[in-house]
């Protein structure tokens, strides 16, 4: 046990600093500067399901929290964990990540870790403190489709309006948002436009997209764009995006049921679904601009609905962390994509 590990156990086994982080509400636990844990409190044990016998000595990545980012990211055995920001930089990190619950759900949380350092300035171990803020992340879901809901009722311009006067400056300007993005397109259409004539190929584009938007507006989704064959939605919640895709494919099969009746082949759709940050802003020229989001999350949407079974449901782990209802979903495995050096987890919803 060297001195910086001495020092660190003197500052856990203090009775006043023990019962003064244990009577916390928030989640409390210091690792060494092997990211060992040390100290675990009663807030944490109540927040995480982890019993404090059941950490101590381990690290975040021993298959106890195991935090991602809002992305799907891993954290804790990358230089991107706060904890190693600590230790690097001697700074402290605030982020909002998801750590895996003891009964395997994630959750989100707003962690500060900053490092503890000796009378003499050497870093010796961190400490990071955490809340829940599920309630927080519902609410504020719940503000957002209020608004969604509000633009139903009320004309473009009087929601323009009262959003200038509560929003000054915001208007036109490029914003970071947390979304859900969907894409869903037809599977084979290449080929179905080659041997159709136009009009049969419109009104098959027309049908699938009109069920695609009733589904997406019930749903609290927005309609960004359509491109070709596909169809490109987004959310504000992940669970709305799935219940939305989930949605499209029981419509889809009645649709079919319908062509079956006249001697048409049935249709089959791809599905992709990410979650995390997107930017927001106007895309265009001085004379037409489009209001759309784009970034990584709306590139990785897009090409695992491109590798998607038809009919199946692809979504990634940043999406599968926001689910209240996994019902449905497998783990796929790691899968490679064109443009990613890494490949990524997929979840399949095969219950279809």
């Amino acid at each position: 046990m060297d001195n910086s590990d001495i020092y660190l156990k003197k500052l856990i086994t203090n009775n006043y600093v023990v019962l003064i982080l244990n009577s916390i509400y928030d989640a409390v636990y210091i690792v060494n500067k092997n990211k060992e844990i040390v100290f675990w409190n009663k807030g944490a044990e109540s927040i995480t399901g982890y019993c404090n016998d059941k950490v101590i000595g381990r690290r975040c990545s021993d298959n106890i929290l195991n935090h991602i980012d809002e992305n799907g990211n891993c954290l804790c055995l990358t230089d991107d964990c706060p904890l190693i920001t600590c230790f690097k930089h001697g700074k402290s990190a605030i982020e909002k990540i998801y750590p895996l619950h003891k009964d395997n759900r994630r959750f989100p949380i707003l962690g500060k870790a900053s490092p503890i350092k000796d009378k003499d300035g050497n870093i010796i171990g961190a400490i990071e403190i955490f809340r829940d803020i599920t309630s927080e992340e519902d609410f504020r879901i719940l503000q957002e489709k209020f608004k969604t809901l509000i633009k139903k009722y009320v004309s473009s311009t009087t929601y323009e309006e009262i959003s200038k006067q509560s929003d000054s400056g915001y208007i036109g300007k490029n914003t970071v948002k947390d979304s859900t993005v969907l894409f869903v397109d037809v599977v084979g259409f290449k080929k179905f436009s080659e041997l159709n004539p136009p009009e049969e190929v419109i009104k098959l584009l027309n049908d699938i997209f009109g069920i695609c938007e009733v589904i997406t507006k019930e749903s609290y989704g927005d309609i960004d764009k359509f491109i070709g064959d596909s169809i490109m939605a987004t959310f504000i919640d992940a669970n709305d995006a799935v219940n939305a895709a989930r949605s499209i494919l029981e419509s889809l099969h009645h649709f079919n049921e319908n062509r079956e009746k006249q001697g048409k082949d049935p249709v089959h759709l791809h599905f992709g679904i990410n979650s995390g940050k997107v930017i927001q802003g106007e895309i265009g020229t001085l004379g037409r601009k489009d209001l759309t989001v784009v970034g990584d999350i709306v590139n990785t949407a897009f090409g695992i609905a491109k590798i998607s079974e038809p009919d199946s449901i692809n979504i990634t782990l940043s999406t599968y962390s926001r689910l209240k209802d996994i019902k449905g979903f497998s783990y796929k495995g790691k899968l490679p994509m064109v443009g990613k050096q890494e490949s990524i987890d997929i979840y399949a919803y095969t219950n279809v």
